[in-house]
């Protein structure tokens, strides 16, 4: 399979599953093909006629006050300062972007996480900007589903992280039992 489509085939036996099921999905800036893409509009960009796009929260906002008439679905771009109860008709966007602006920038956790548990938002969460390999396991763990690696980086190598732990401790928004929960009850941690 070309990596460049980033067709989900992942080595471990977790994120192969992952992959199965469609509840995974990498992509890369360069995709074509059968894997979509939406684009991400600068904010002072016009709204084209047709086509999935990506808006910021305040576009977002004003759209859901007088939707446009289009062909395509919209997706809100929700930048690493702004909150998940900002957005305004949450259930009718395409998907949630939320953007990890470098590697030290946290924030963009807490809202998937908000976004799943608080808001119980079943759309597509996909993290944007310095999406990295190490951090994938954890971004899945609070709910992002969908990763938008830049160019250049290991799709195999990026699914794998998905295995890199086969245990987690604490309750998370992929599982909310912590791990004495799952024993007690006679599951098997995965």
């Amino acid at each position: 399979l070309d990596s460049r489509e980033a067709v989900l085939a992942g080595r471990g036996s977790y994120a192969r599953q992952c992959a199965l099921d469609g509840r995974i999905r990498l992509e890369m800036d360069t995709i074509s093909g059968r894997v979509r893409k939406q684009e991400i509009l600068p904010a002072d960009a016009p709204l084209p006629p047709s086509g999935d796009v990506i808006v910021g929260l305040a576009r977002w906002n004003e759209l859901q006050e007088t939707p446009p008439a289009r062909q395509g679905k919209l997706g809100v771009l929700l930048a690493s300062d702004e909150l998940p109860d900002q957005i305004r008709g949450l259930e009718s966007a395409l998907l949630v972007a939320i953007e990890f602006p470098k590697f030290v920038d946290g924030r963009g956790y807490t809202s998937a996480r908000l976004l799943r548990e608080r808001f119980g938002y079943k759309g597509e969460v996909r993290a944007v900007g310095d999406v990295l390999r190490d951090q994938l396991f954890y971004m899945h763990r609070v709910g992002i589903d969908s990763f938008a690696l830049k160019a250049g980086k290991d799709i195999e190598g990026a699914l794998a992280a998905l295995d890199d732990f086969t245990v987690a401790y604490q309750a998370a928004a992929d599982d909310p039992r912590p791990l004495f929960r799952r024993i007690q009850r006679g599951n098997t941690p995965r």
